[in-house]
């Protein structure tokens, strides 16, 4: 764990690209059904295409490492309402790629301007049980950047050092009753926040990549 942390402090962008992918994926990578396959339908209806922002900050030693941004959705939504995400949405018709999409809905969403993200890489695509198609997309967040929360959909923005999730006794497996059946997911519990489903799944995703990156060869 604490070598991937050098490095990331030592080279963020070489690093990250290092384990990531260079363009988006042609194929669907994962999708809520990970954990229980058997559970898949054969066929899936057509998604909705979106995207998100895995923002990470380049905090200094001192001050705890680098850190991810998350945000947490407000009450009053009618899609998962009060949960944790990265910022992100669906795609708008004129967006050209989805980098375009998640660098504009976090622009919405927290007031990041685009101008302080520097994209590093993609994760593999992510399709939810209800029915979105996500694109991943890391960026590295300069010093100096704003938030401006959109107060009708954030009701908070907030930091939880890398390091707790690169800890492999941080992720849980959990499960709840959804629709009659018995669903099983990744959670992380980073002080009073809970973050699980989709969000919990792509950081799995993205933090086995960079630890796999810290172990030595074989």
């Amino acid at each position: 764990m604490t070598s991937v942390l050098v490095r990331l402090a030592q080279d963020p962008i070489g690093t990250l690209r290092g384990v990531l992918l260079a363009a988006p994926p042609c194929d669907i990578g994962h999708d809520d059904f990970d954990l229980h396959p058997e559970m898949r339908a054969d066929a899936q209806g057509e998604a909705v295409q979106a995207a998100v922002l895995i923002p990470v900050i380049l905090r200094p030693q001192e001050q705890g490492g680098p850190v991810l941004l998350f945000t947490r959705r407000t009450e009053t939504l009618s899609r998962h309402s009060g949960q944790v995400s990265f910022p992100g949405g669906r795609r708008d018709p004129a967006d050209l790629s989805p980098i375009e999409t998640a660098l504009r809905e976090t622009q919405e969403e927290t007031g990041i301007d685009p101008a302080f993200i520097t994209v590093a890489g993609f994760l593999p695509r992510y399709r939810t049980g209800s029915g979105f198609d996500i694109q991943p997309v890391i960026g590295v967040l300069a010093p100096g950047f704003a938030l401006r929360p959109d107060p009708h959909e954030v009701a908070e923005i907030f930091e939880v050092p890398l390091g707790f999730f690169l800890e492999p006794g941080n992720r849980r497996e959990e499960s709840r009753e959804m629709g009659g059946k018995r669903r099983y997911f990744y959670a992380y519990h980073p002080g009073s926040h809970y973050i699980w489903g989709a969000t919990a799944a792509i950081l799995d995703d993205f933090v086995s990549r960079l630890l796999g990156a810290s172990m030595p060869p074989s």
